[in-house]
């Protein structure tokens, strides 16, 4: 399945339409920093692994502008902690 990634700086949010649904992950935009504050993906792509291929391609696009990240998300939060490569984007005085 392949989830592409987009941002609608419009509505503060990256988004993927996959199987004719939407899913999200919001964000606050900050100085250099992300605040990726929500995660939703709509009940009929849950355990398909689209959340995780949208943060793998926030991740590296935060990366790619050299911001750094504040995971107030969860599901985000949680990432981090089975990808730990992705760490070194968090802002200065933040930990997962």
């Amino acid at each position: 399945m392949e989830v592409i990634v987009s941002e609608n700086k419009e509505k503060k949010r990256f988004e993927a339409k996959v199987e004719g649904n939407l899913a999200l992950i919001e964000y606050i935009r900050a100085e250099d920093k992300v605040y990726l504050t929500h995660t939703e993906v709509p009940k009929a792509l849950e355990g398909k692994g689209v959340a995780s291929s949208m943060a793998n391609q926030v991740l590296q696009q935060i990366k790619d502008e050299n911001l750094k990240l504040v995971p107030l998300c969860p599901f985000i939060a949680a990432y981090l902690k089975r990808h730990p490569e992705w760490k070194e984007l968090l802002a200065k005085g933040y930990s997962v």
